[in-house]
């Protein structure tokens, strides 16, 4: 059976636009994509003295559980060299997983829908640009709606 998934990308540290794309090349065959958002350059978030972040959305397929998805998505992190900071520290790789179809979980070391989402403009921009209607299946709202709910100034399409 495949799953529609939206995963969050964020880097800063490193090559940041390269490591983005490494990220994307290595998802096949497990992860589809098929949907990539713009490319935004967002202030950090949490812990401001870091370098600016990259980030993206993206829709794709998939067949794996939430928990291998999961799995999969650390290993492809720790295999392009993340490594482990504290809360909102710089990172190479960011790798989250916002949504899993409608599913509703809050297991230990996996919550979809992401917690946080609703409130991180850095992740709301890129996925209204691509799944604007999409609906959070705990809130009842669009991305759209969400997006209206937070502050996005400073966020902006990169230009390389």
């Amino acid at each position: 059976m495949t799953h529609t998934i939206y995963l969050a990308l964020g880097s800063n540290l490193g090559d940041r636009l390269s490591n983005l794309e490494t990220a994307i090349q290595s998802m096949p065959p497990g992860i589809l994509v098929l949907k990539r958002s713009s490319i935004y350059e967002t202030p950090p978030w949490g812990f401001e003295d870091q370098p600016a972040f990259l980030n993206m959305v993206l829709q794709a397929e998939t067949q794996f559980s939430p928990w291998k998805l999961l799995k999969f998505l650390k290993a492809l992190e720790s295999g392009m060299g993340r490594q482990p900071s504290f809360r909102n520290g710089p990172r190479l790789i960011d790798l989250d997983i916002l949504f899993y179809d409608q599913l509703v979980s809050e297991q230990s070391g996996l919550v979809i829908p992401h917690a946080r989402i609703a409130e991180r403009a850095f992740v709301l921009v890129p996925l209204a640009e691509i799944a604007p209607g999409w609906m959070h299946p705990v809130l009842q709202v669009t991305i759209q709606e969400l997006l209206a709910g937070v502050e996005s100034q400073g966020i902006n399409v990169y230009a390389a």
